[in-house]
């Protein structure tokens, strides 16, 4: 099948689309990216994502509009992404959108009670005539799961080593890990679980820093000049999150913007000037990523694989590769996958088995009580042809 995979991540940097070629069936599924693309949010736009997802500043109004401007953002993402892959609508066969994450509700237990991700499907069926499956995550949080990191069961299907034990840590705006066994090891289990922060406290304070003129620390030019605050840091390790068992899941409610205005605050006052407080900062990410291998890993890791526009700063690259010795720190590209395109694949994935109507999680991996079929269905122009072509003999 030709399926289109969508994606806004908690940076909300713009629409990650792929365009998928997905065969067979687990466990020998096979996916493959045909072409891929960013389509950038409108100047703007990002802002107002943001200020809709605190609940100081989000008003219901604004979900409403946003709900549907996001329809059409995707829309207009996916047509182009078809019309560079020199396809037409009419020979796609799904999308697979997991929209943008507005809210992310973990009770104080660390349990997950609900989220919301937005961006209306039927707008995206309707623009483009093709299938769309959206909502992955409320499925698995109403059996008892964290509704994330949905990630996770893709790399139980295509990252496992032969035998070796890998670690896959996804560093987005929220750092997340999946422990895979080995294939010769038939009875252990994976975990996966959100580590903490990944980009999401460097890239506020960093906008708050600049008043809006970077929205990142680009080759970590300001962490390299900074020095770590080395009490600092062990203050902000002993957050309650780190220690909480997995599976556990945390997002921009928790490490949030009003968190990077107070950690500023906090730094200043301790003497840092702002190269030293995002020194400080990309030295947490790095230091709860290393902790929870510590405190977690169900074995020793041999390879850990780096995925997420993390793994483009140098300095937490550099810093994990010294933290997560013995282990050998590798990037996607080296085992021959797109990490910046990778989350688009996993949405084009879990559609294709929500499709066939398979699960796509594994209770090991989000703490449900069962495996479930994930996603709801918005039928598009080519809904009873895909029956037809799919599902009767």
């Amino acid at each position: 099948m030709l399926i289109v995979g969508l994606m806004s991540g908690t940076s909300v940097d713009g629409i990650d689309a792929a365009l998928c070629e997905i065969t067979g069936a687990p466990p020998h599924l096979e996916a493959r990216i045909v072409h891929a693309i960013t389509f950038p949010y409108p100047p703007g736009f990002q802002a107002r994502v943001l200020a809709a997802s605190q609940p100081e500043s989000g008003r219901v109004d604004e979900l409403c509009q946003l709900n549907f401007a996001l329809g059409e953002l995707f829309a207009r993402a996916t047509l182009r992404l078809i019309a560079e892959s020199n396809q037409t609508p009419a020979g796609i066969d799904l999308i697979g959108s997991h929209g943008q994450t507005f809210w992310h509700s973990v009770e104080a237990d660390g349990s997950v009670s609900a989220t919301l991700q937005l961006t209306e499907a039927a707008v995206l069926a309707e623009r483009t005539g093709i299938t769309t499956i959206s909502s992955f995550r409320p499925r698995d949080i109403a059996a008892g799961g964290q509704g994330a990191p949905l990630t996770a069961y893709i790399d139980w299907l295509l990252l496992r080593h032969p035998t070796k034990w890998r670690a896959v840590q996804n560093i987005g705006g929220i750092g997340n890990v999946t422990f895979l066994p080995p294939l010769s090891d038939r009875t252990s289990q994976p975990k996966a679980f959100d580590t903490g922060p990944g980009n999401a406290l460097i890239d506020s304070i960093m906008v708050q820093l600049t008043d809006g003129a970077e929205a990142y620390d680009r080759d970590a030019q300001l962490a390299r000049r900074g020095r770590v605050d080395e009490e600092w840091l062990h203050h902000l390790l002993a957050h309650p999150y780190y220690a909480l068992q997995p599976p556990k899941t945390t997002g921009r409610e928790l490490f949030s913007q009003a968190m990077a205005a107070e950690l500023i605050e906090e730094g200043q006052r301790r003497g840092n000037d702002p190269s030293s407080i995002v020194a400080t900062i990309t030295t947490l990410t790095a230091q709860t990523i290393a902790d929870a291998y510590s405190r977690f890993a169900p074995a020793p890791v041999d390879e850990v694989i780096l995925g997420g526009g993390g793994r483009h700063n140098p300095a937490l690259a550099d810093m994990l590769s010294g933290l997560l010795q013995p282990a050998r720190v590798l990037t996607h590209e080296d085992i021959g996958m797109d990490s910046d395109n990778k989350e688009a694949l996993v949405f084009a994935v879990l559609a294709h088995e929500t499709w066939f109507n398979r699960p796509s999680t594994l209770p090991a991996l989000t703490g449900a009580d069962h495996p479930v079929v994930l996603g709801q269905i918005t039928p598009g122009a080519n809904y009873g042809d895909l029956i037809r072509r799919t599902w009767i003999p």
